[in-house]
């Protein structure tokens, strides 16, 4: 079905053939950069922010630039209304597959660079879309997708350019020892595969994993997976969670004089307590910085001490980096190097941003690692992994982030978002705690700063304030959903950063001022 599509696409986009020029430029235009915004006229509606100004789209007149089109083309191209698009989503597409703001989604008909856009044209400042990394549909990312597609698109047992060029780029921006690569198409598929590697290269299967983790919707990953796991079957005897190495809520916090080395400690007790069972250590799983723990940043330190006692213990250290790897931290490429430039896992996987919203993922790993994974004389195959177009993706995917610095304006705002935010937490009682680097950012909630209690309800109405005030798109996170969490493209602006500061202070002013007791029913 996968293949059906892309071919499908491929035909469209062609224009090789005269007679399908029209139908060509019609689907190209729905791919041009959005019309200039018109200052000063409507504005976001319903008291919303004049800040965000209504899209003014150029519409044609001319029936001479309707082409004929086939049923096939017209099926495509057909828009349907949103009441009606809702009813076909509830009909049709299975009801655990949630929207956001599910009680009055936001439908994007496009969108570009940080910015998204609904049926009507009312444009949205995008906080969420850490997978759209340098942009949503950034020129360069669609040329190349487009080029390479027109040009060849196929089996990945074939002999082709693109997977090793593209290899070689992602060895130069790791540490030596990573140099092998393992293509897919999701960071699903990529932590199940690093798992599989793990298991192989030590001959263990037990799997120490942080509180409140996640790693993947496959059924070896919601194993290891404890905000999975917790909701379905149960924790698994060969998974054991370590504490979640949080310095604001957890049981070292930011007044211990080393947590990096107390919360490592914990997973060392952990280690000895598998092996008074009789078991062995696989691997030692975490995300470089846990983002549905609640943006956190792991305290330098722990992660070096970890990698020793596990690799003391004939196990491996996994760093996840699909939601922080590419820059997003910006003084580093990856999220693990703010553990030390001497700290190196033994695999990462990598996902979310690397085709910037193409489904294309990565193991990387040790030659000795992949060469234990190949002595079991099974083949690795993975259809679409690797693929020449999506690794023309990801290609171009590395060549945006450094033509356009992303990597320092994710230092340069990031900093400058954070800033704000700490100065908006000395005037709001309920913001707990600031976290974050980079445009990896966090602020939690809370209905007391001593007890830190979670303020869940409150941080909901933020966010579902911000999106109807405001038409701003902003999530949260964290075991009990108290954390608003900044997660956005990487061509984020010092005005985008001002902005939303600008209305949470609004937002929170005004709850304030009503004195509005949400959190009756908060943990």
């Amino acid at each position: 079905m996968f293949s059906f599509f892309m071919n499908a696409f491929v035909v469209i986009l062609s224009n090789n053939n005269n007679n399908n020029n029209k139908q060509y430029r019609a689907i190209r235009s729905c791919f041009t950069p959005p019309a200039p915004y018109v200052e000063g006229e409507g504005g976001a509606t319903g008291g919303q922010s004049s800040t965000l100004k209504r899209f003014a789209p150029e519409v044609s007149t001319s029936s001479a630039a309707s082409p004929v089109q086939t049923p096939r083309q017209v099926m495509a191209l057909r828009t349907l209304g949103k009441e009606e698009t809702l009813a076909m989503r509830s009909r049709l597409i299975g009801q655990s597959c949630r929207l956001f703001y599910s009680d009055d989604p936001v439908k994007i008909v496009r969108a570009r660079g940080q910015y998204l856009y609904d049926e009507n044209n009312q444009r949205y400042l995008d906080c969420i879309s850490n997978v759209h990394h340098v942009g949503h549909c950034h020129p360069s990312i669609t040329k190349a997708a487009a080029a390479q597609m027109d040009l060849l698109n196929t089996n990945t047992r074939f002999l082709h350019d693109n997977i090793v060029v593209y290899a070689e780029r992602l060895a130069a921006a790791l540490p030596e020892k990573l140099g092998v690569f393992y293509f897919v198409n999701s960071g699903s598929e990529a932590n199940d595969l690093a798992l599989r590697l793990a298991q192989q290269y030590t001959q263990h299967k037990d799997v120490i994993v942080l509180d409140h983790a996640y790693h993947g919707h496959l059924m070896s990953l919601i194993d290891i997976s404890p905000y999975k796991f917790r909701k379905l079957a149960g924790q698994k005897d060969w998974v054991h969670v370590a504490p979640l190495p949080d310095t604001y809520r957890g049981k070292y916090r930011e007044d211990h004089p080393n947590p990096g080395q107390a919360y490592a400690d914990t997973v060392k007790d952990l280690i000895g307590e598998v092996h008074m069972k009789g078991r062995k250590i696989c691997a030692f799983f975490a995300e470089s910085l846990p983002s549905v723990g609640g943006q956190i940043v792991l305290p330098r330190g722990y992660s070096a001490k970890v990698a020793e006692y596990v690799r003391s213990a004939g196990g491996v250290f996994v760093a996840d980096e699909v939601q922080t790897g590419f820059g997003r931290v910006g003084s580093h490429f990856w999220g693990f190097q703010l553990q030390g430039e001497d700290f190196c896992p033994d695999i990462v996987t990598l996902g979310k941003p690397m085709g910037n919203g193409h489904p294309l993922a990565c193991v990387a790993t040790t030659a000795e690692i992949a060469g234990a994974f190949t002595a079991n004389s099974v083949e690795y195959f993975n259809t679409f992994g690797g693929n020449p177009v999506s690794c023309a993706i990801g290609l171009a995917v590395l060549d945006v982030i450094e033509e356009e610095d992303l990597r320092g304006n994710a230092t340069r705002v990031g900093a400058h978002l954070k800033v704000l935010l700490t100065e908006l937490q000395t005037r709001h009682e309920i913001i707990g705690d600031v976290r974050g680097v980079g445009l990896f950012l966090g602020i939690e909630l809370v209905t007391d700063r001593e007890k830190r209690t979670p303020a869940t309800q409150t941080a909901a109405l933020v966010a579902k304030r911000l999106k109807e005030e405001d038409c701003i798109c902003i999530s949260t996170d964290g075991p009990w959903e108290s954390v608003l969490k900044f997660k956005p493209p990487m061509c984020f602006s010092m005005e985008d950063a001002e902005l939303v500061v600008q209305c949470i202070d609004r937002i929170l002013t005004d709850i304030k001022a009503k004195d509005l007791k949400l959190e009756k029913e908060d943990v």
